[in-house]
């Protein structure tokens, strides 16, 4: 299949939302691979014609049905998973994108399309949650956007 994720014949561009309102972080369960189960941002693939801001914007409101801003990127990486043979199952070049929920919008998540779950869950639960384990990768961008928030005269919680 062309442009399939899985086993792909070049990297895909995604993007990753940091949203922290009221000292709690959005998070999501992902409803399938990559990291099926899993909790994380919410965010996806950028689609054909797509800038960056548009991906991040759609995908949160695909995902959560909240409306954000994106403020600033927090990260750029690869995140590339292989299978048993060694060879690339997925391939993933991500840019994280701290996000301001909009004022007046809904503020209340839903878990849509392609997750099982959507919540805001308060900062510190998510350091030593057994319910709400992040990877580490996950739990890093978050801090950045803790540090971006704290620098730019936003409250924000110590890590």
């Amino acid at each position: 299949m062309t442009g399939s994720r899985e086993y792909p014949q070049a990297p895909v561009a995604g993007v990753g939302a940091v949203v922290i309102e009221r000292e709690r972080v959005l998070l999501v369960r992902r409803g399938q691979e990559p990291l099926l189960g899993e909790w994380a941002l919410p965010g996806g693939k950028v689609e054909l014609g797509e800038t960056l801001e548009e991906a991040i914007v759609r995908e949160v409101r695909e995902e959560t049905g909240l409306a954000v801003k994106p403020i600033r990127i927090l990260n750029a990486f690869d995140r590339i998973d292989r299978d048993t043979t060694a060879r690339v199952r997925f391939h993933y070049v991500l840019v994280d994108f701290l996000c301001a929920v909009l004022p007046g919008a809904k503020a209340e998540p839903q878990a849509r399309t392609d997750v099982s779950d959507a919540r805001w869950v308060p900062l510190q639960e998510i350091r030593e949650s057994t319910k709400f384990v992040l990877r580490p990768f996950t739990l890093e961008v978050i801090e950045q956007g803790w540090r971006a928030m704290q620098s730019s005269g936003r409250p924000a919680p110590d890590f």
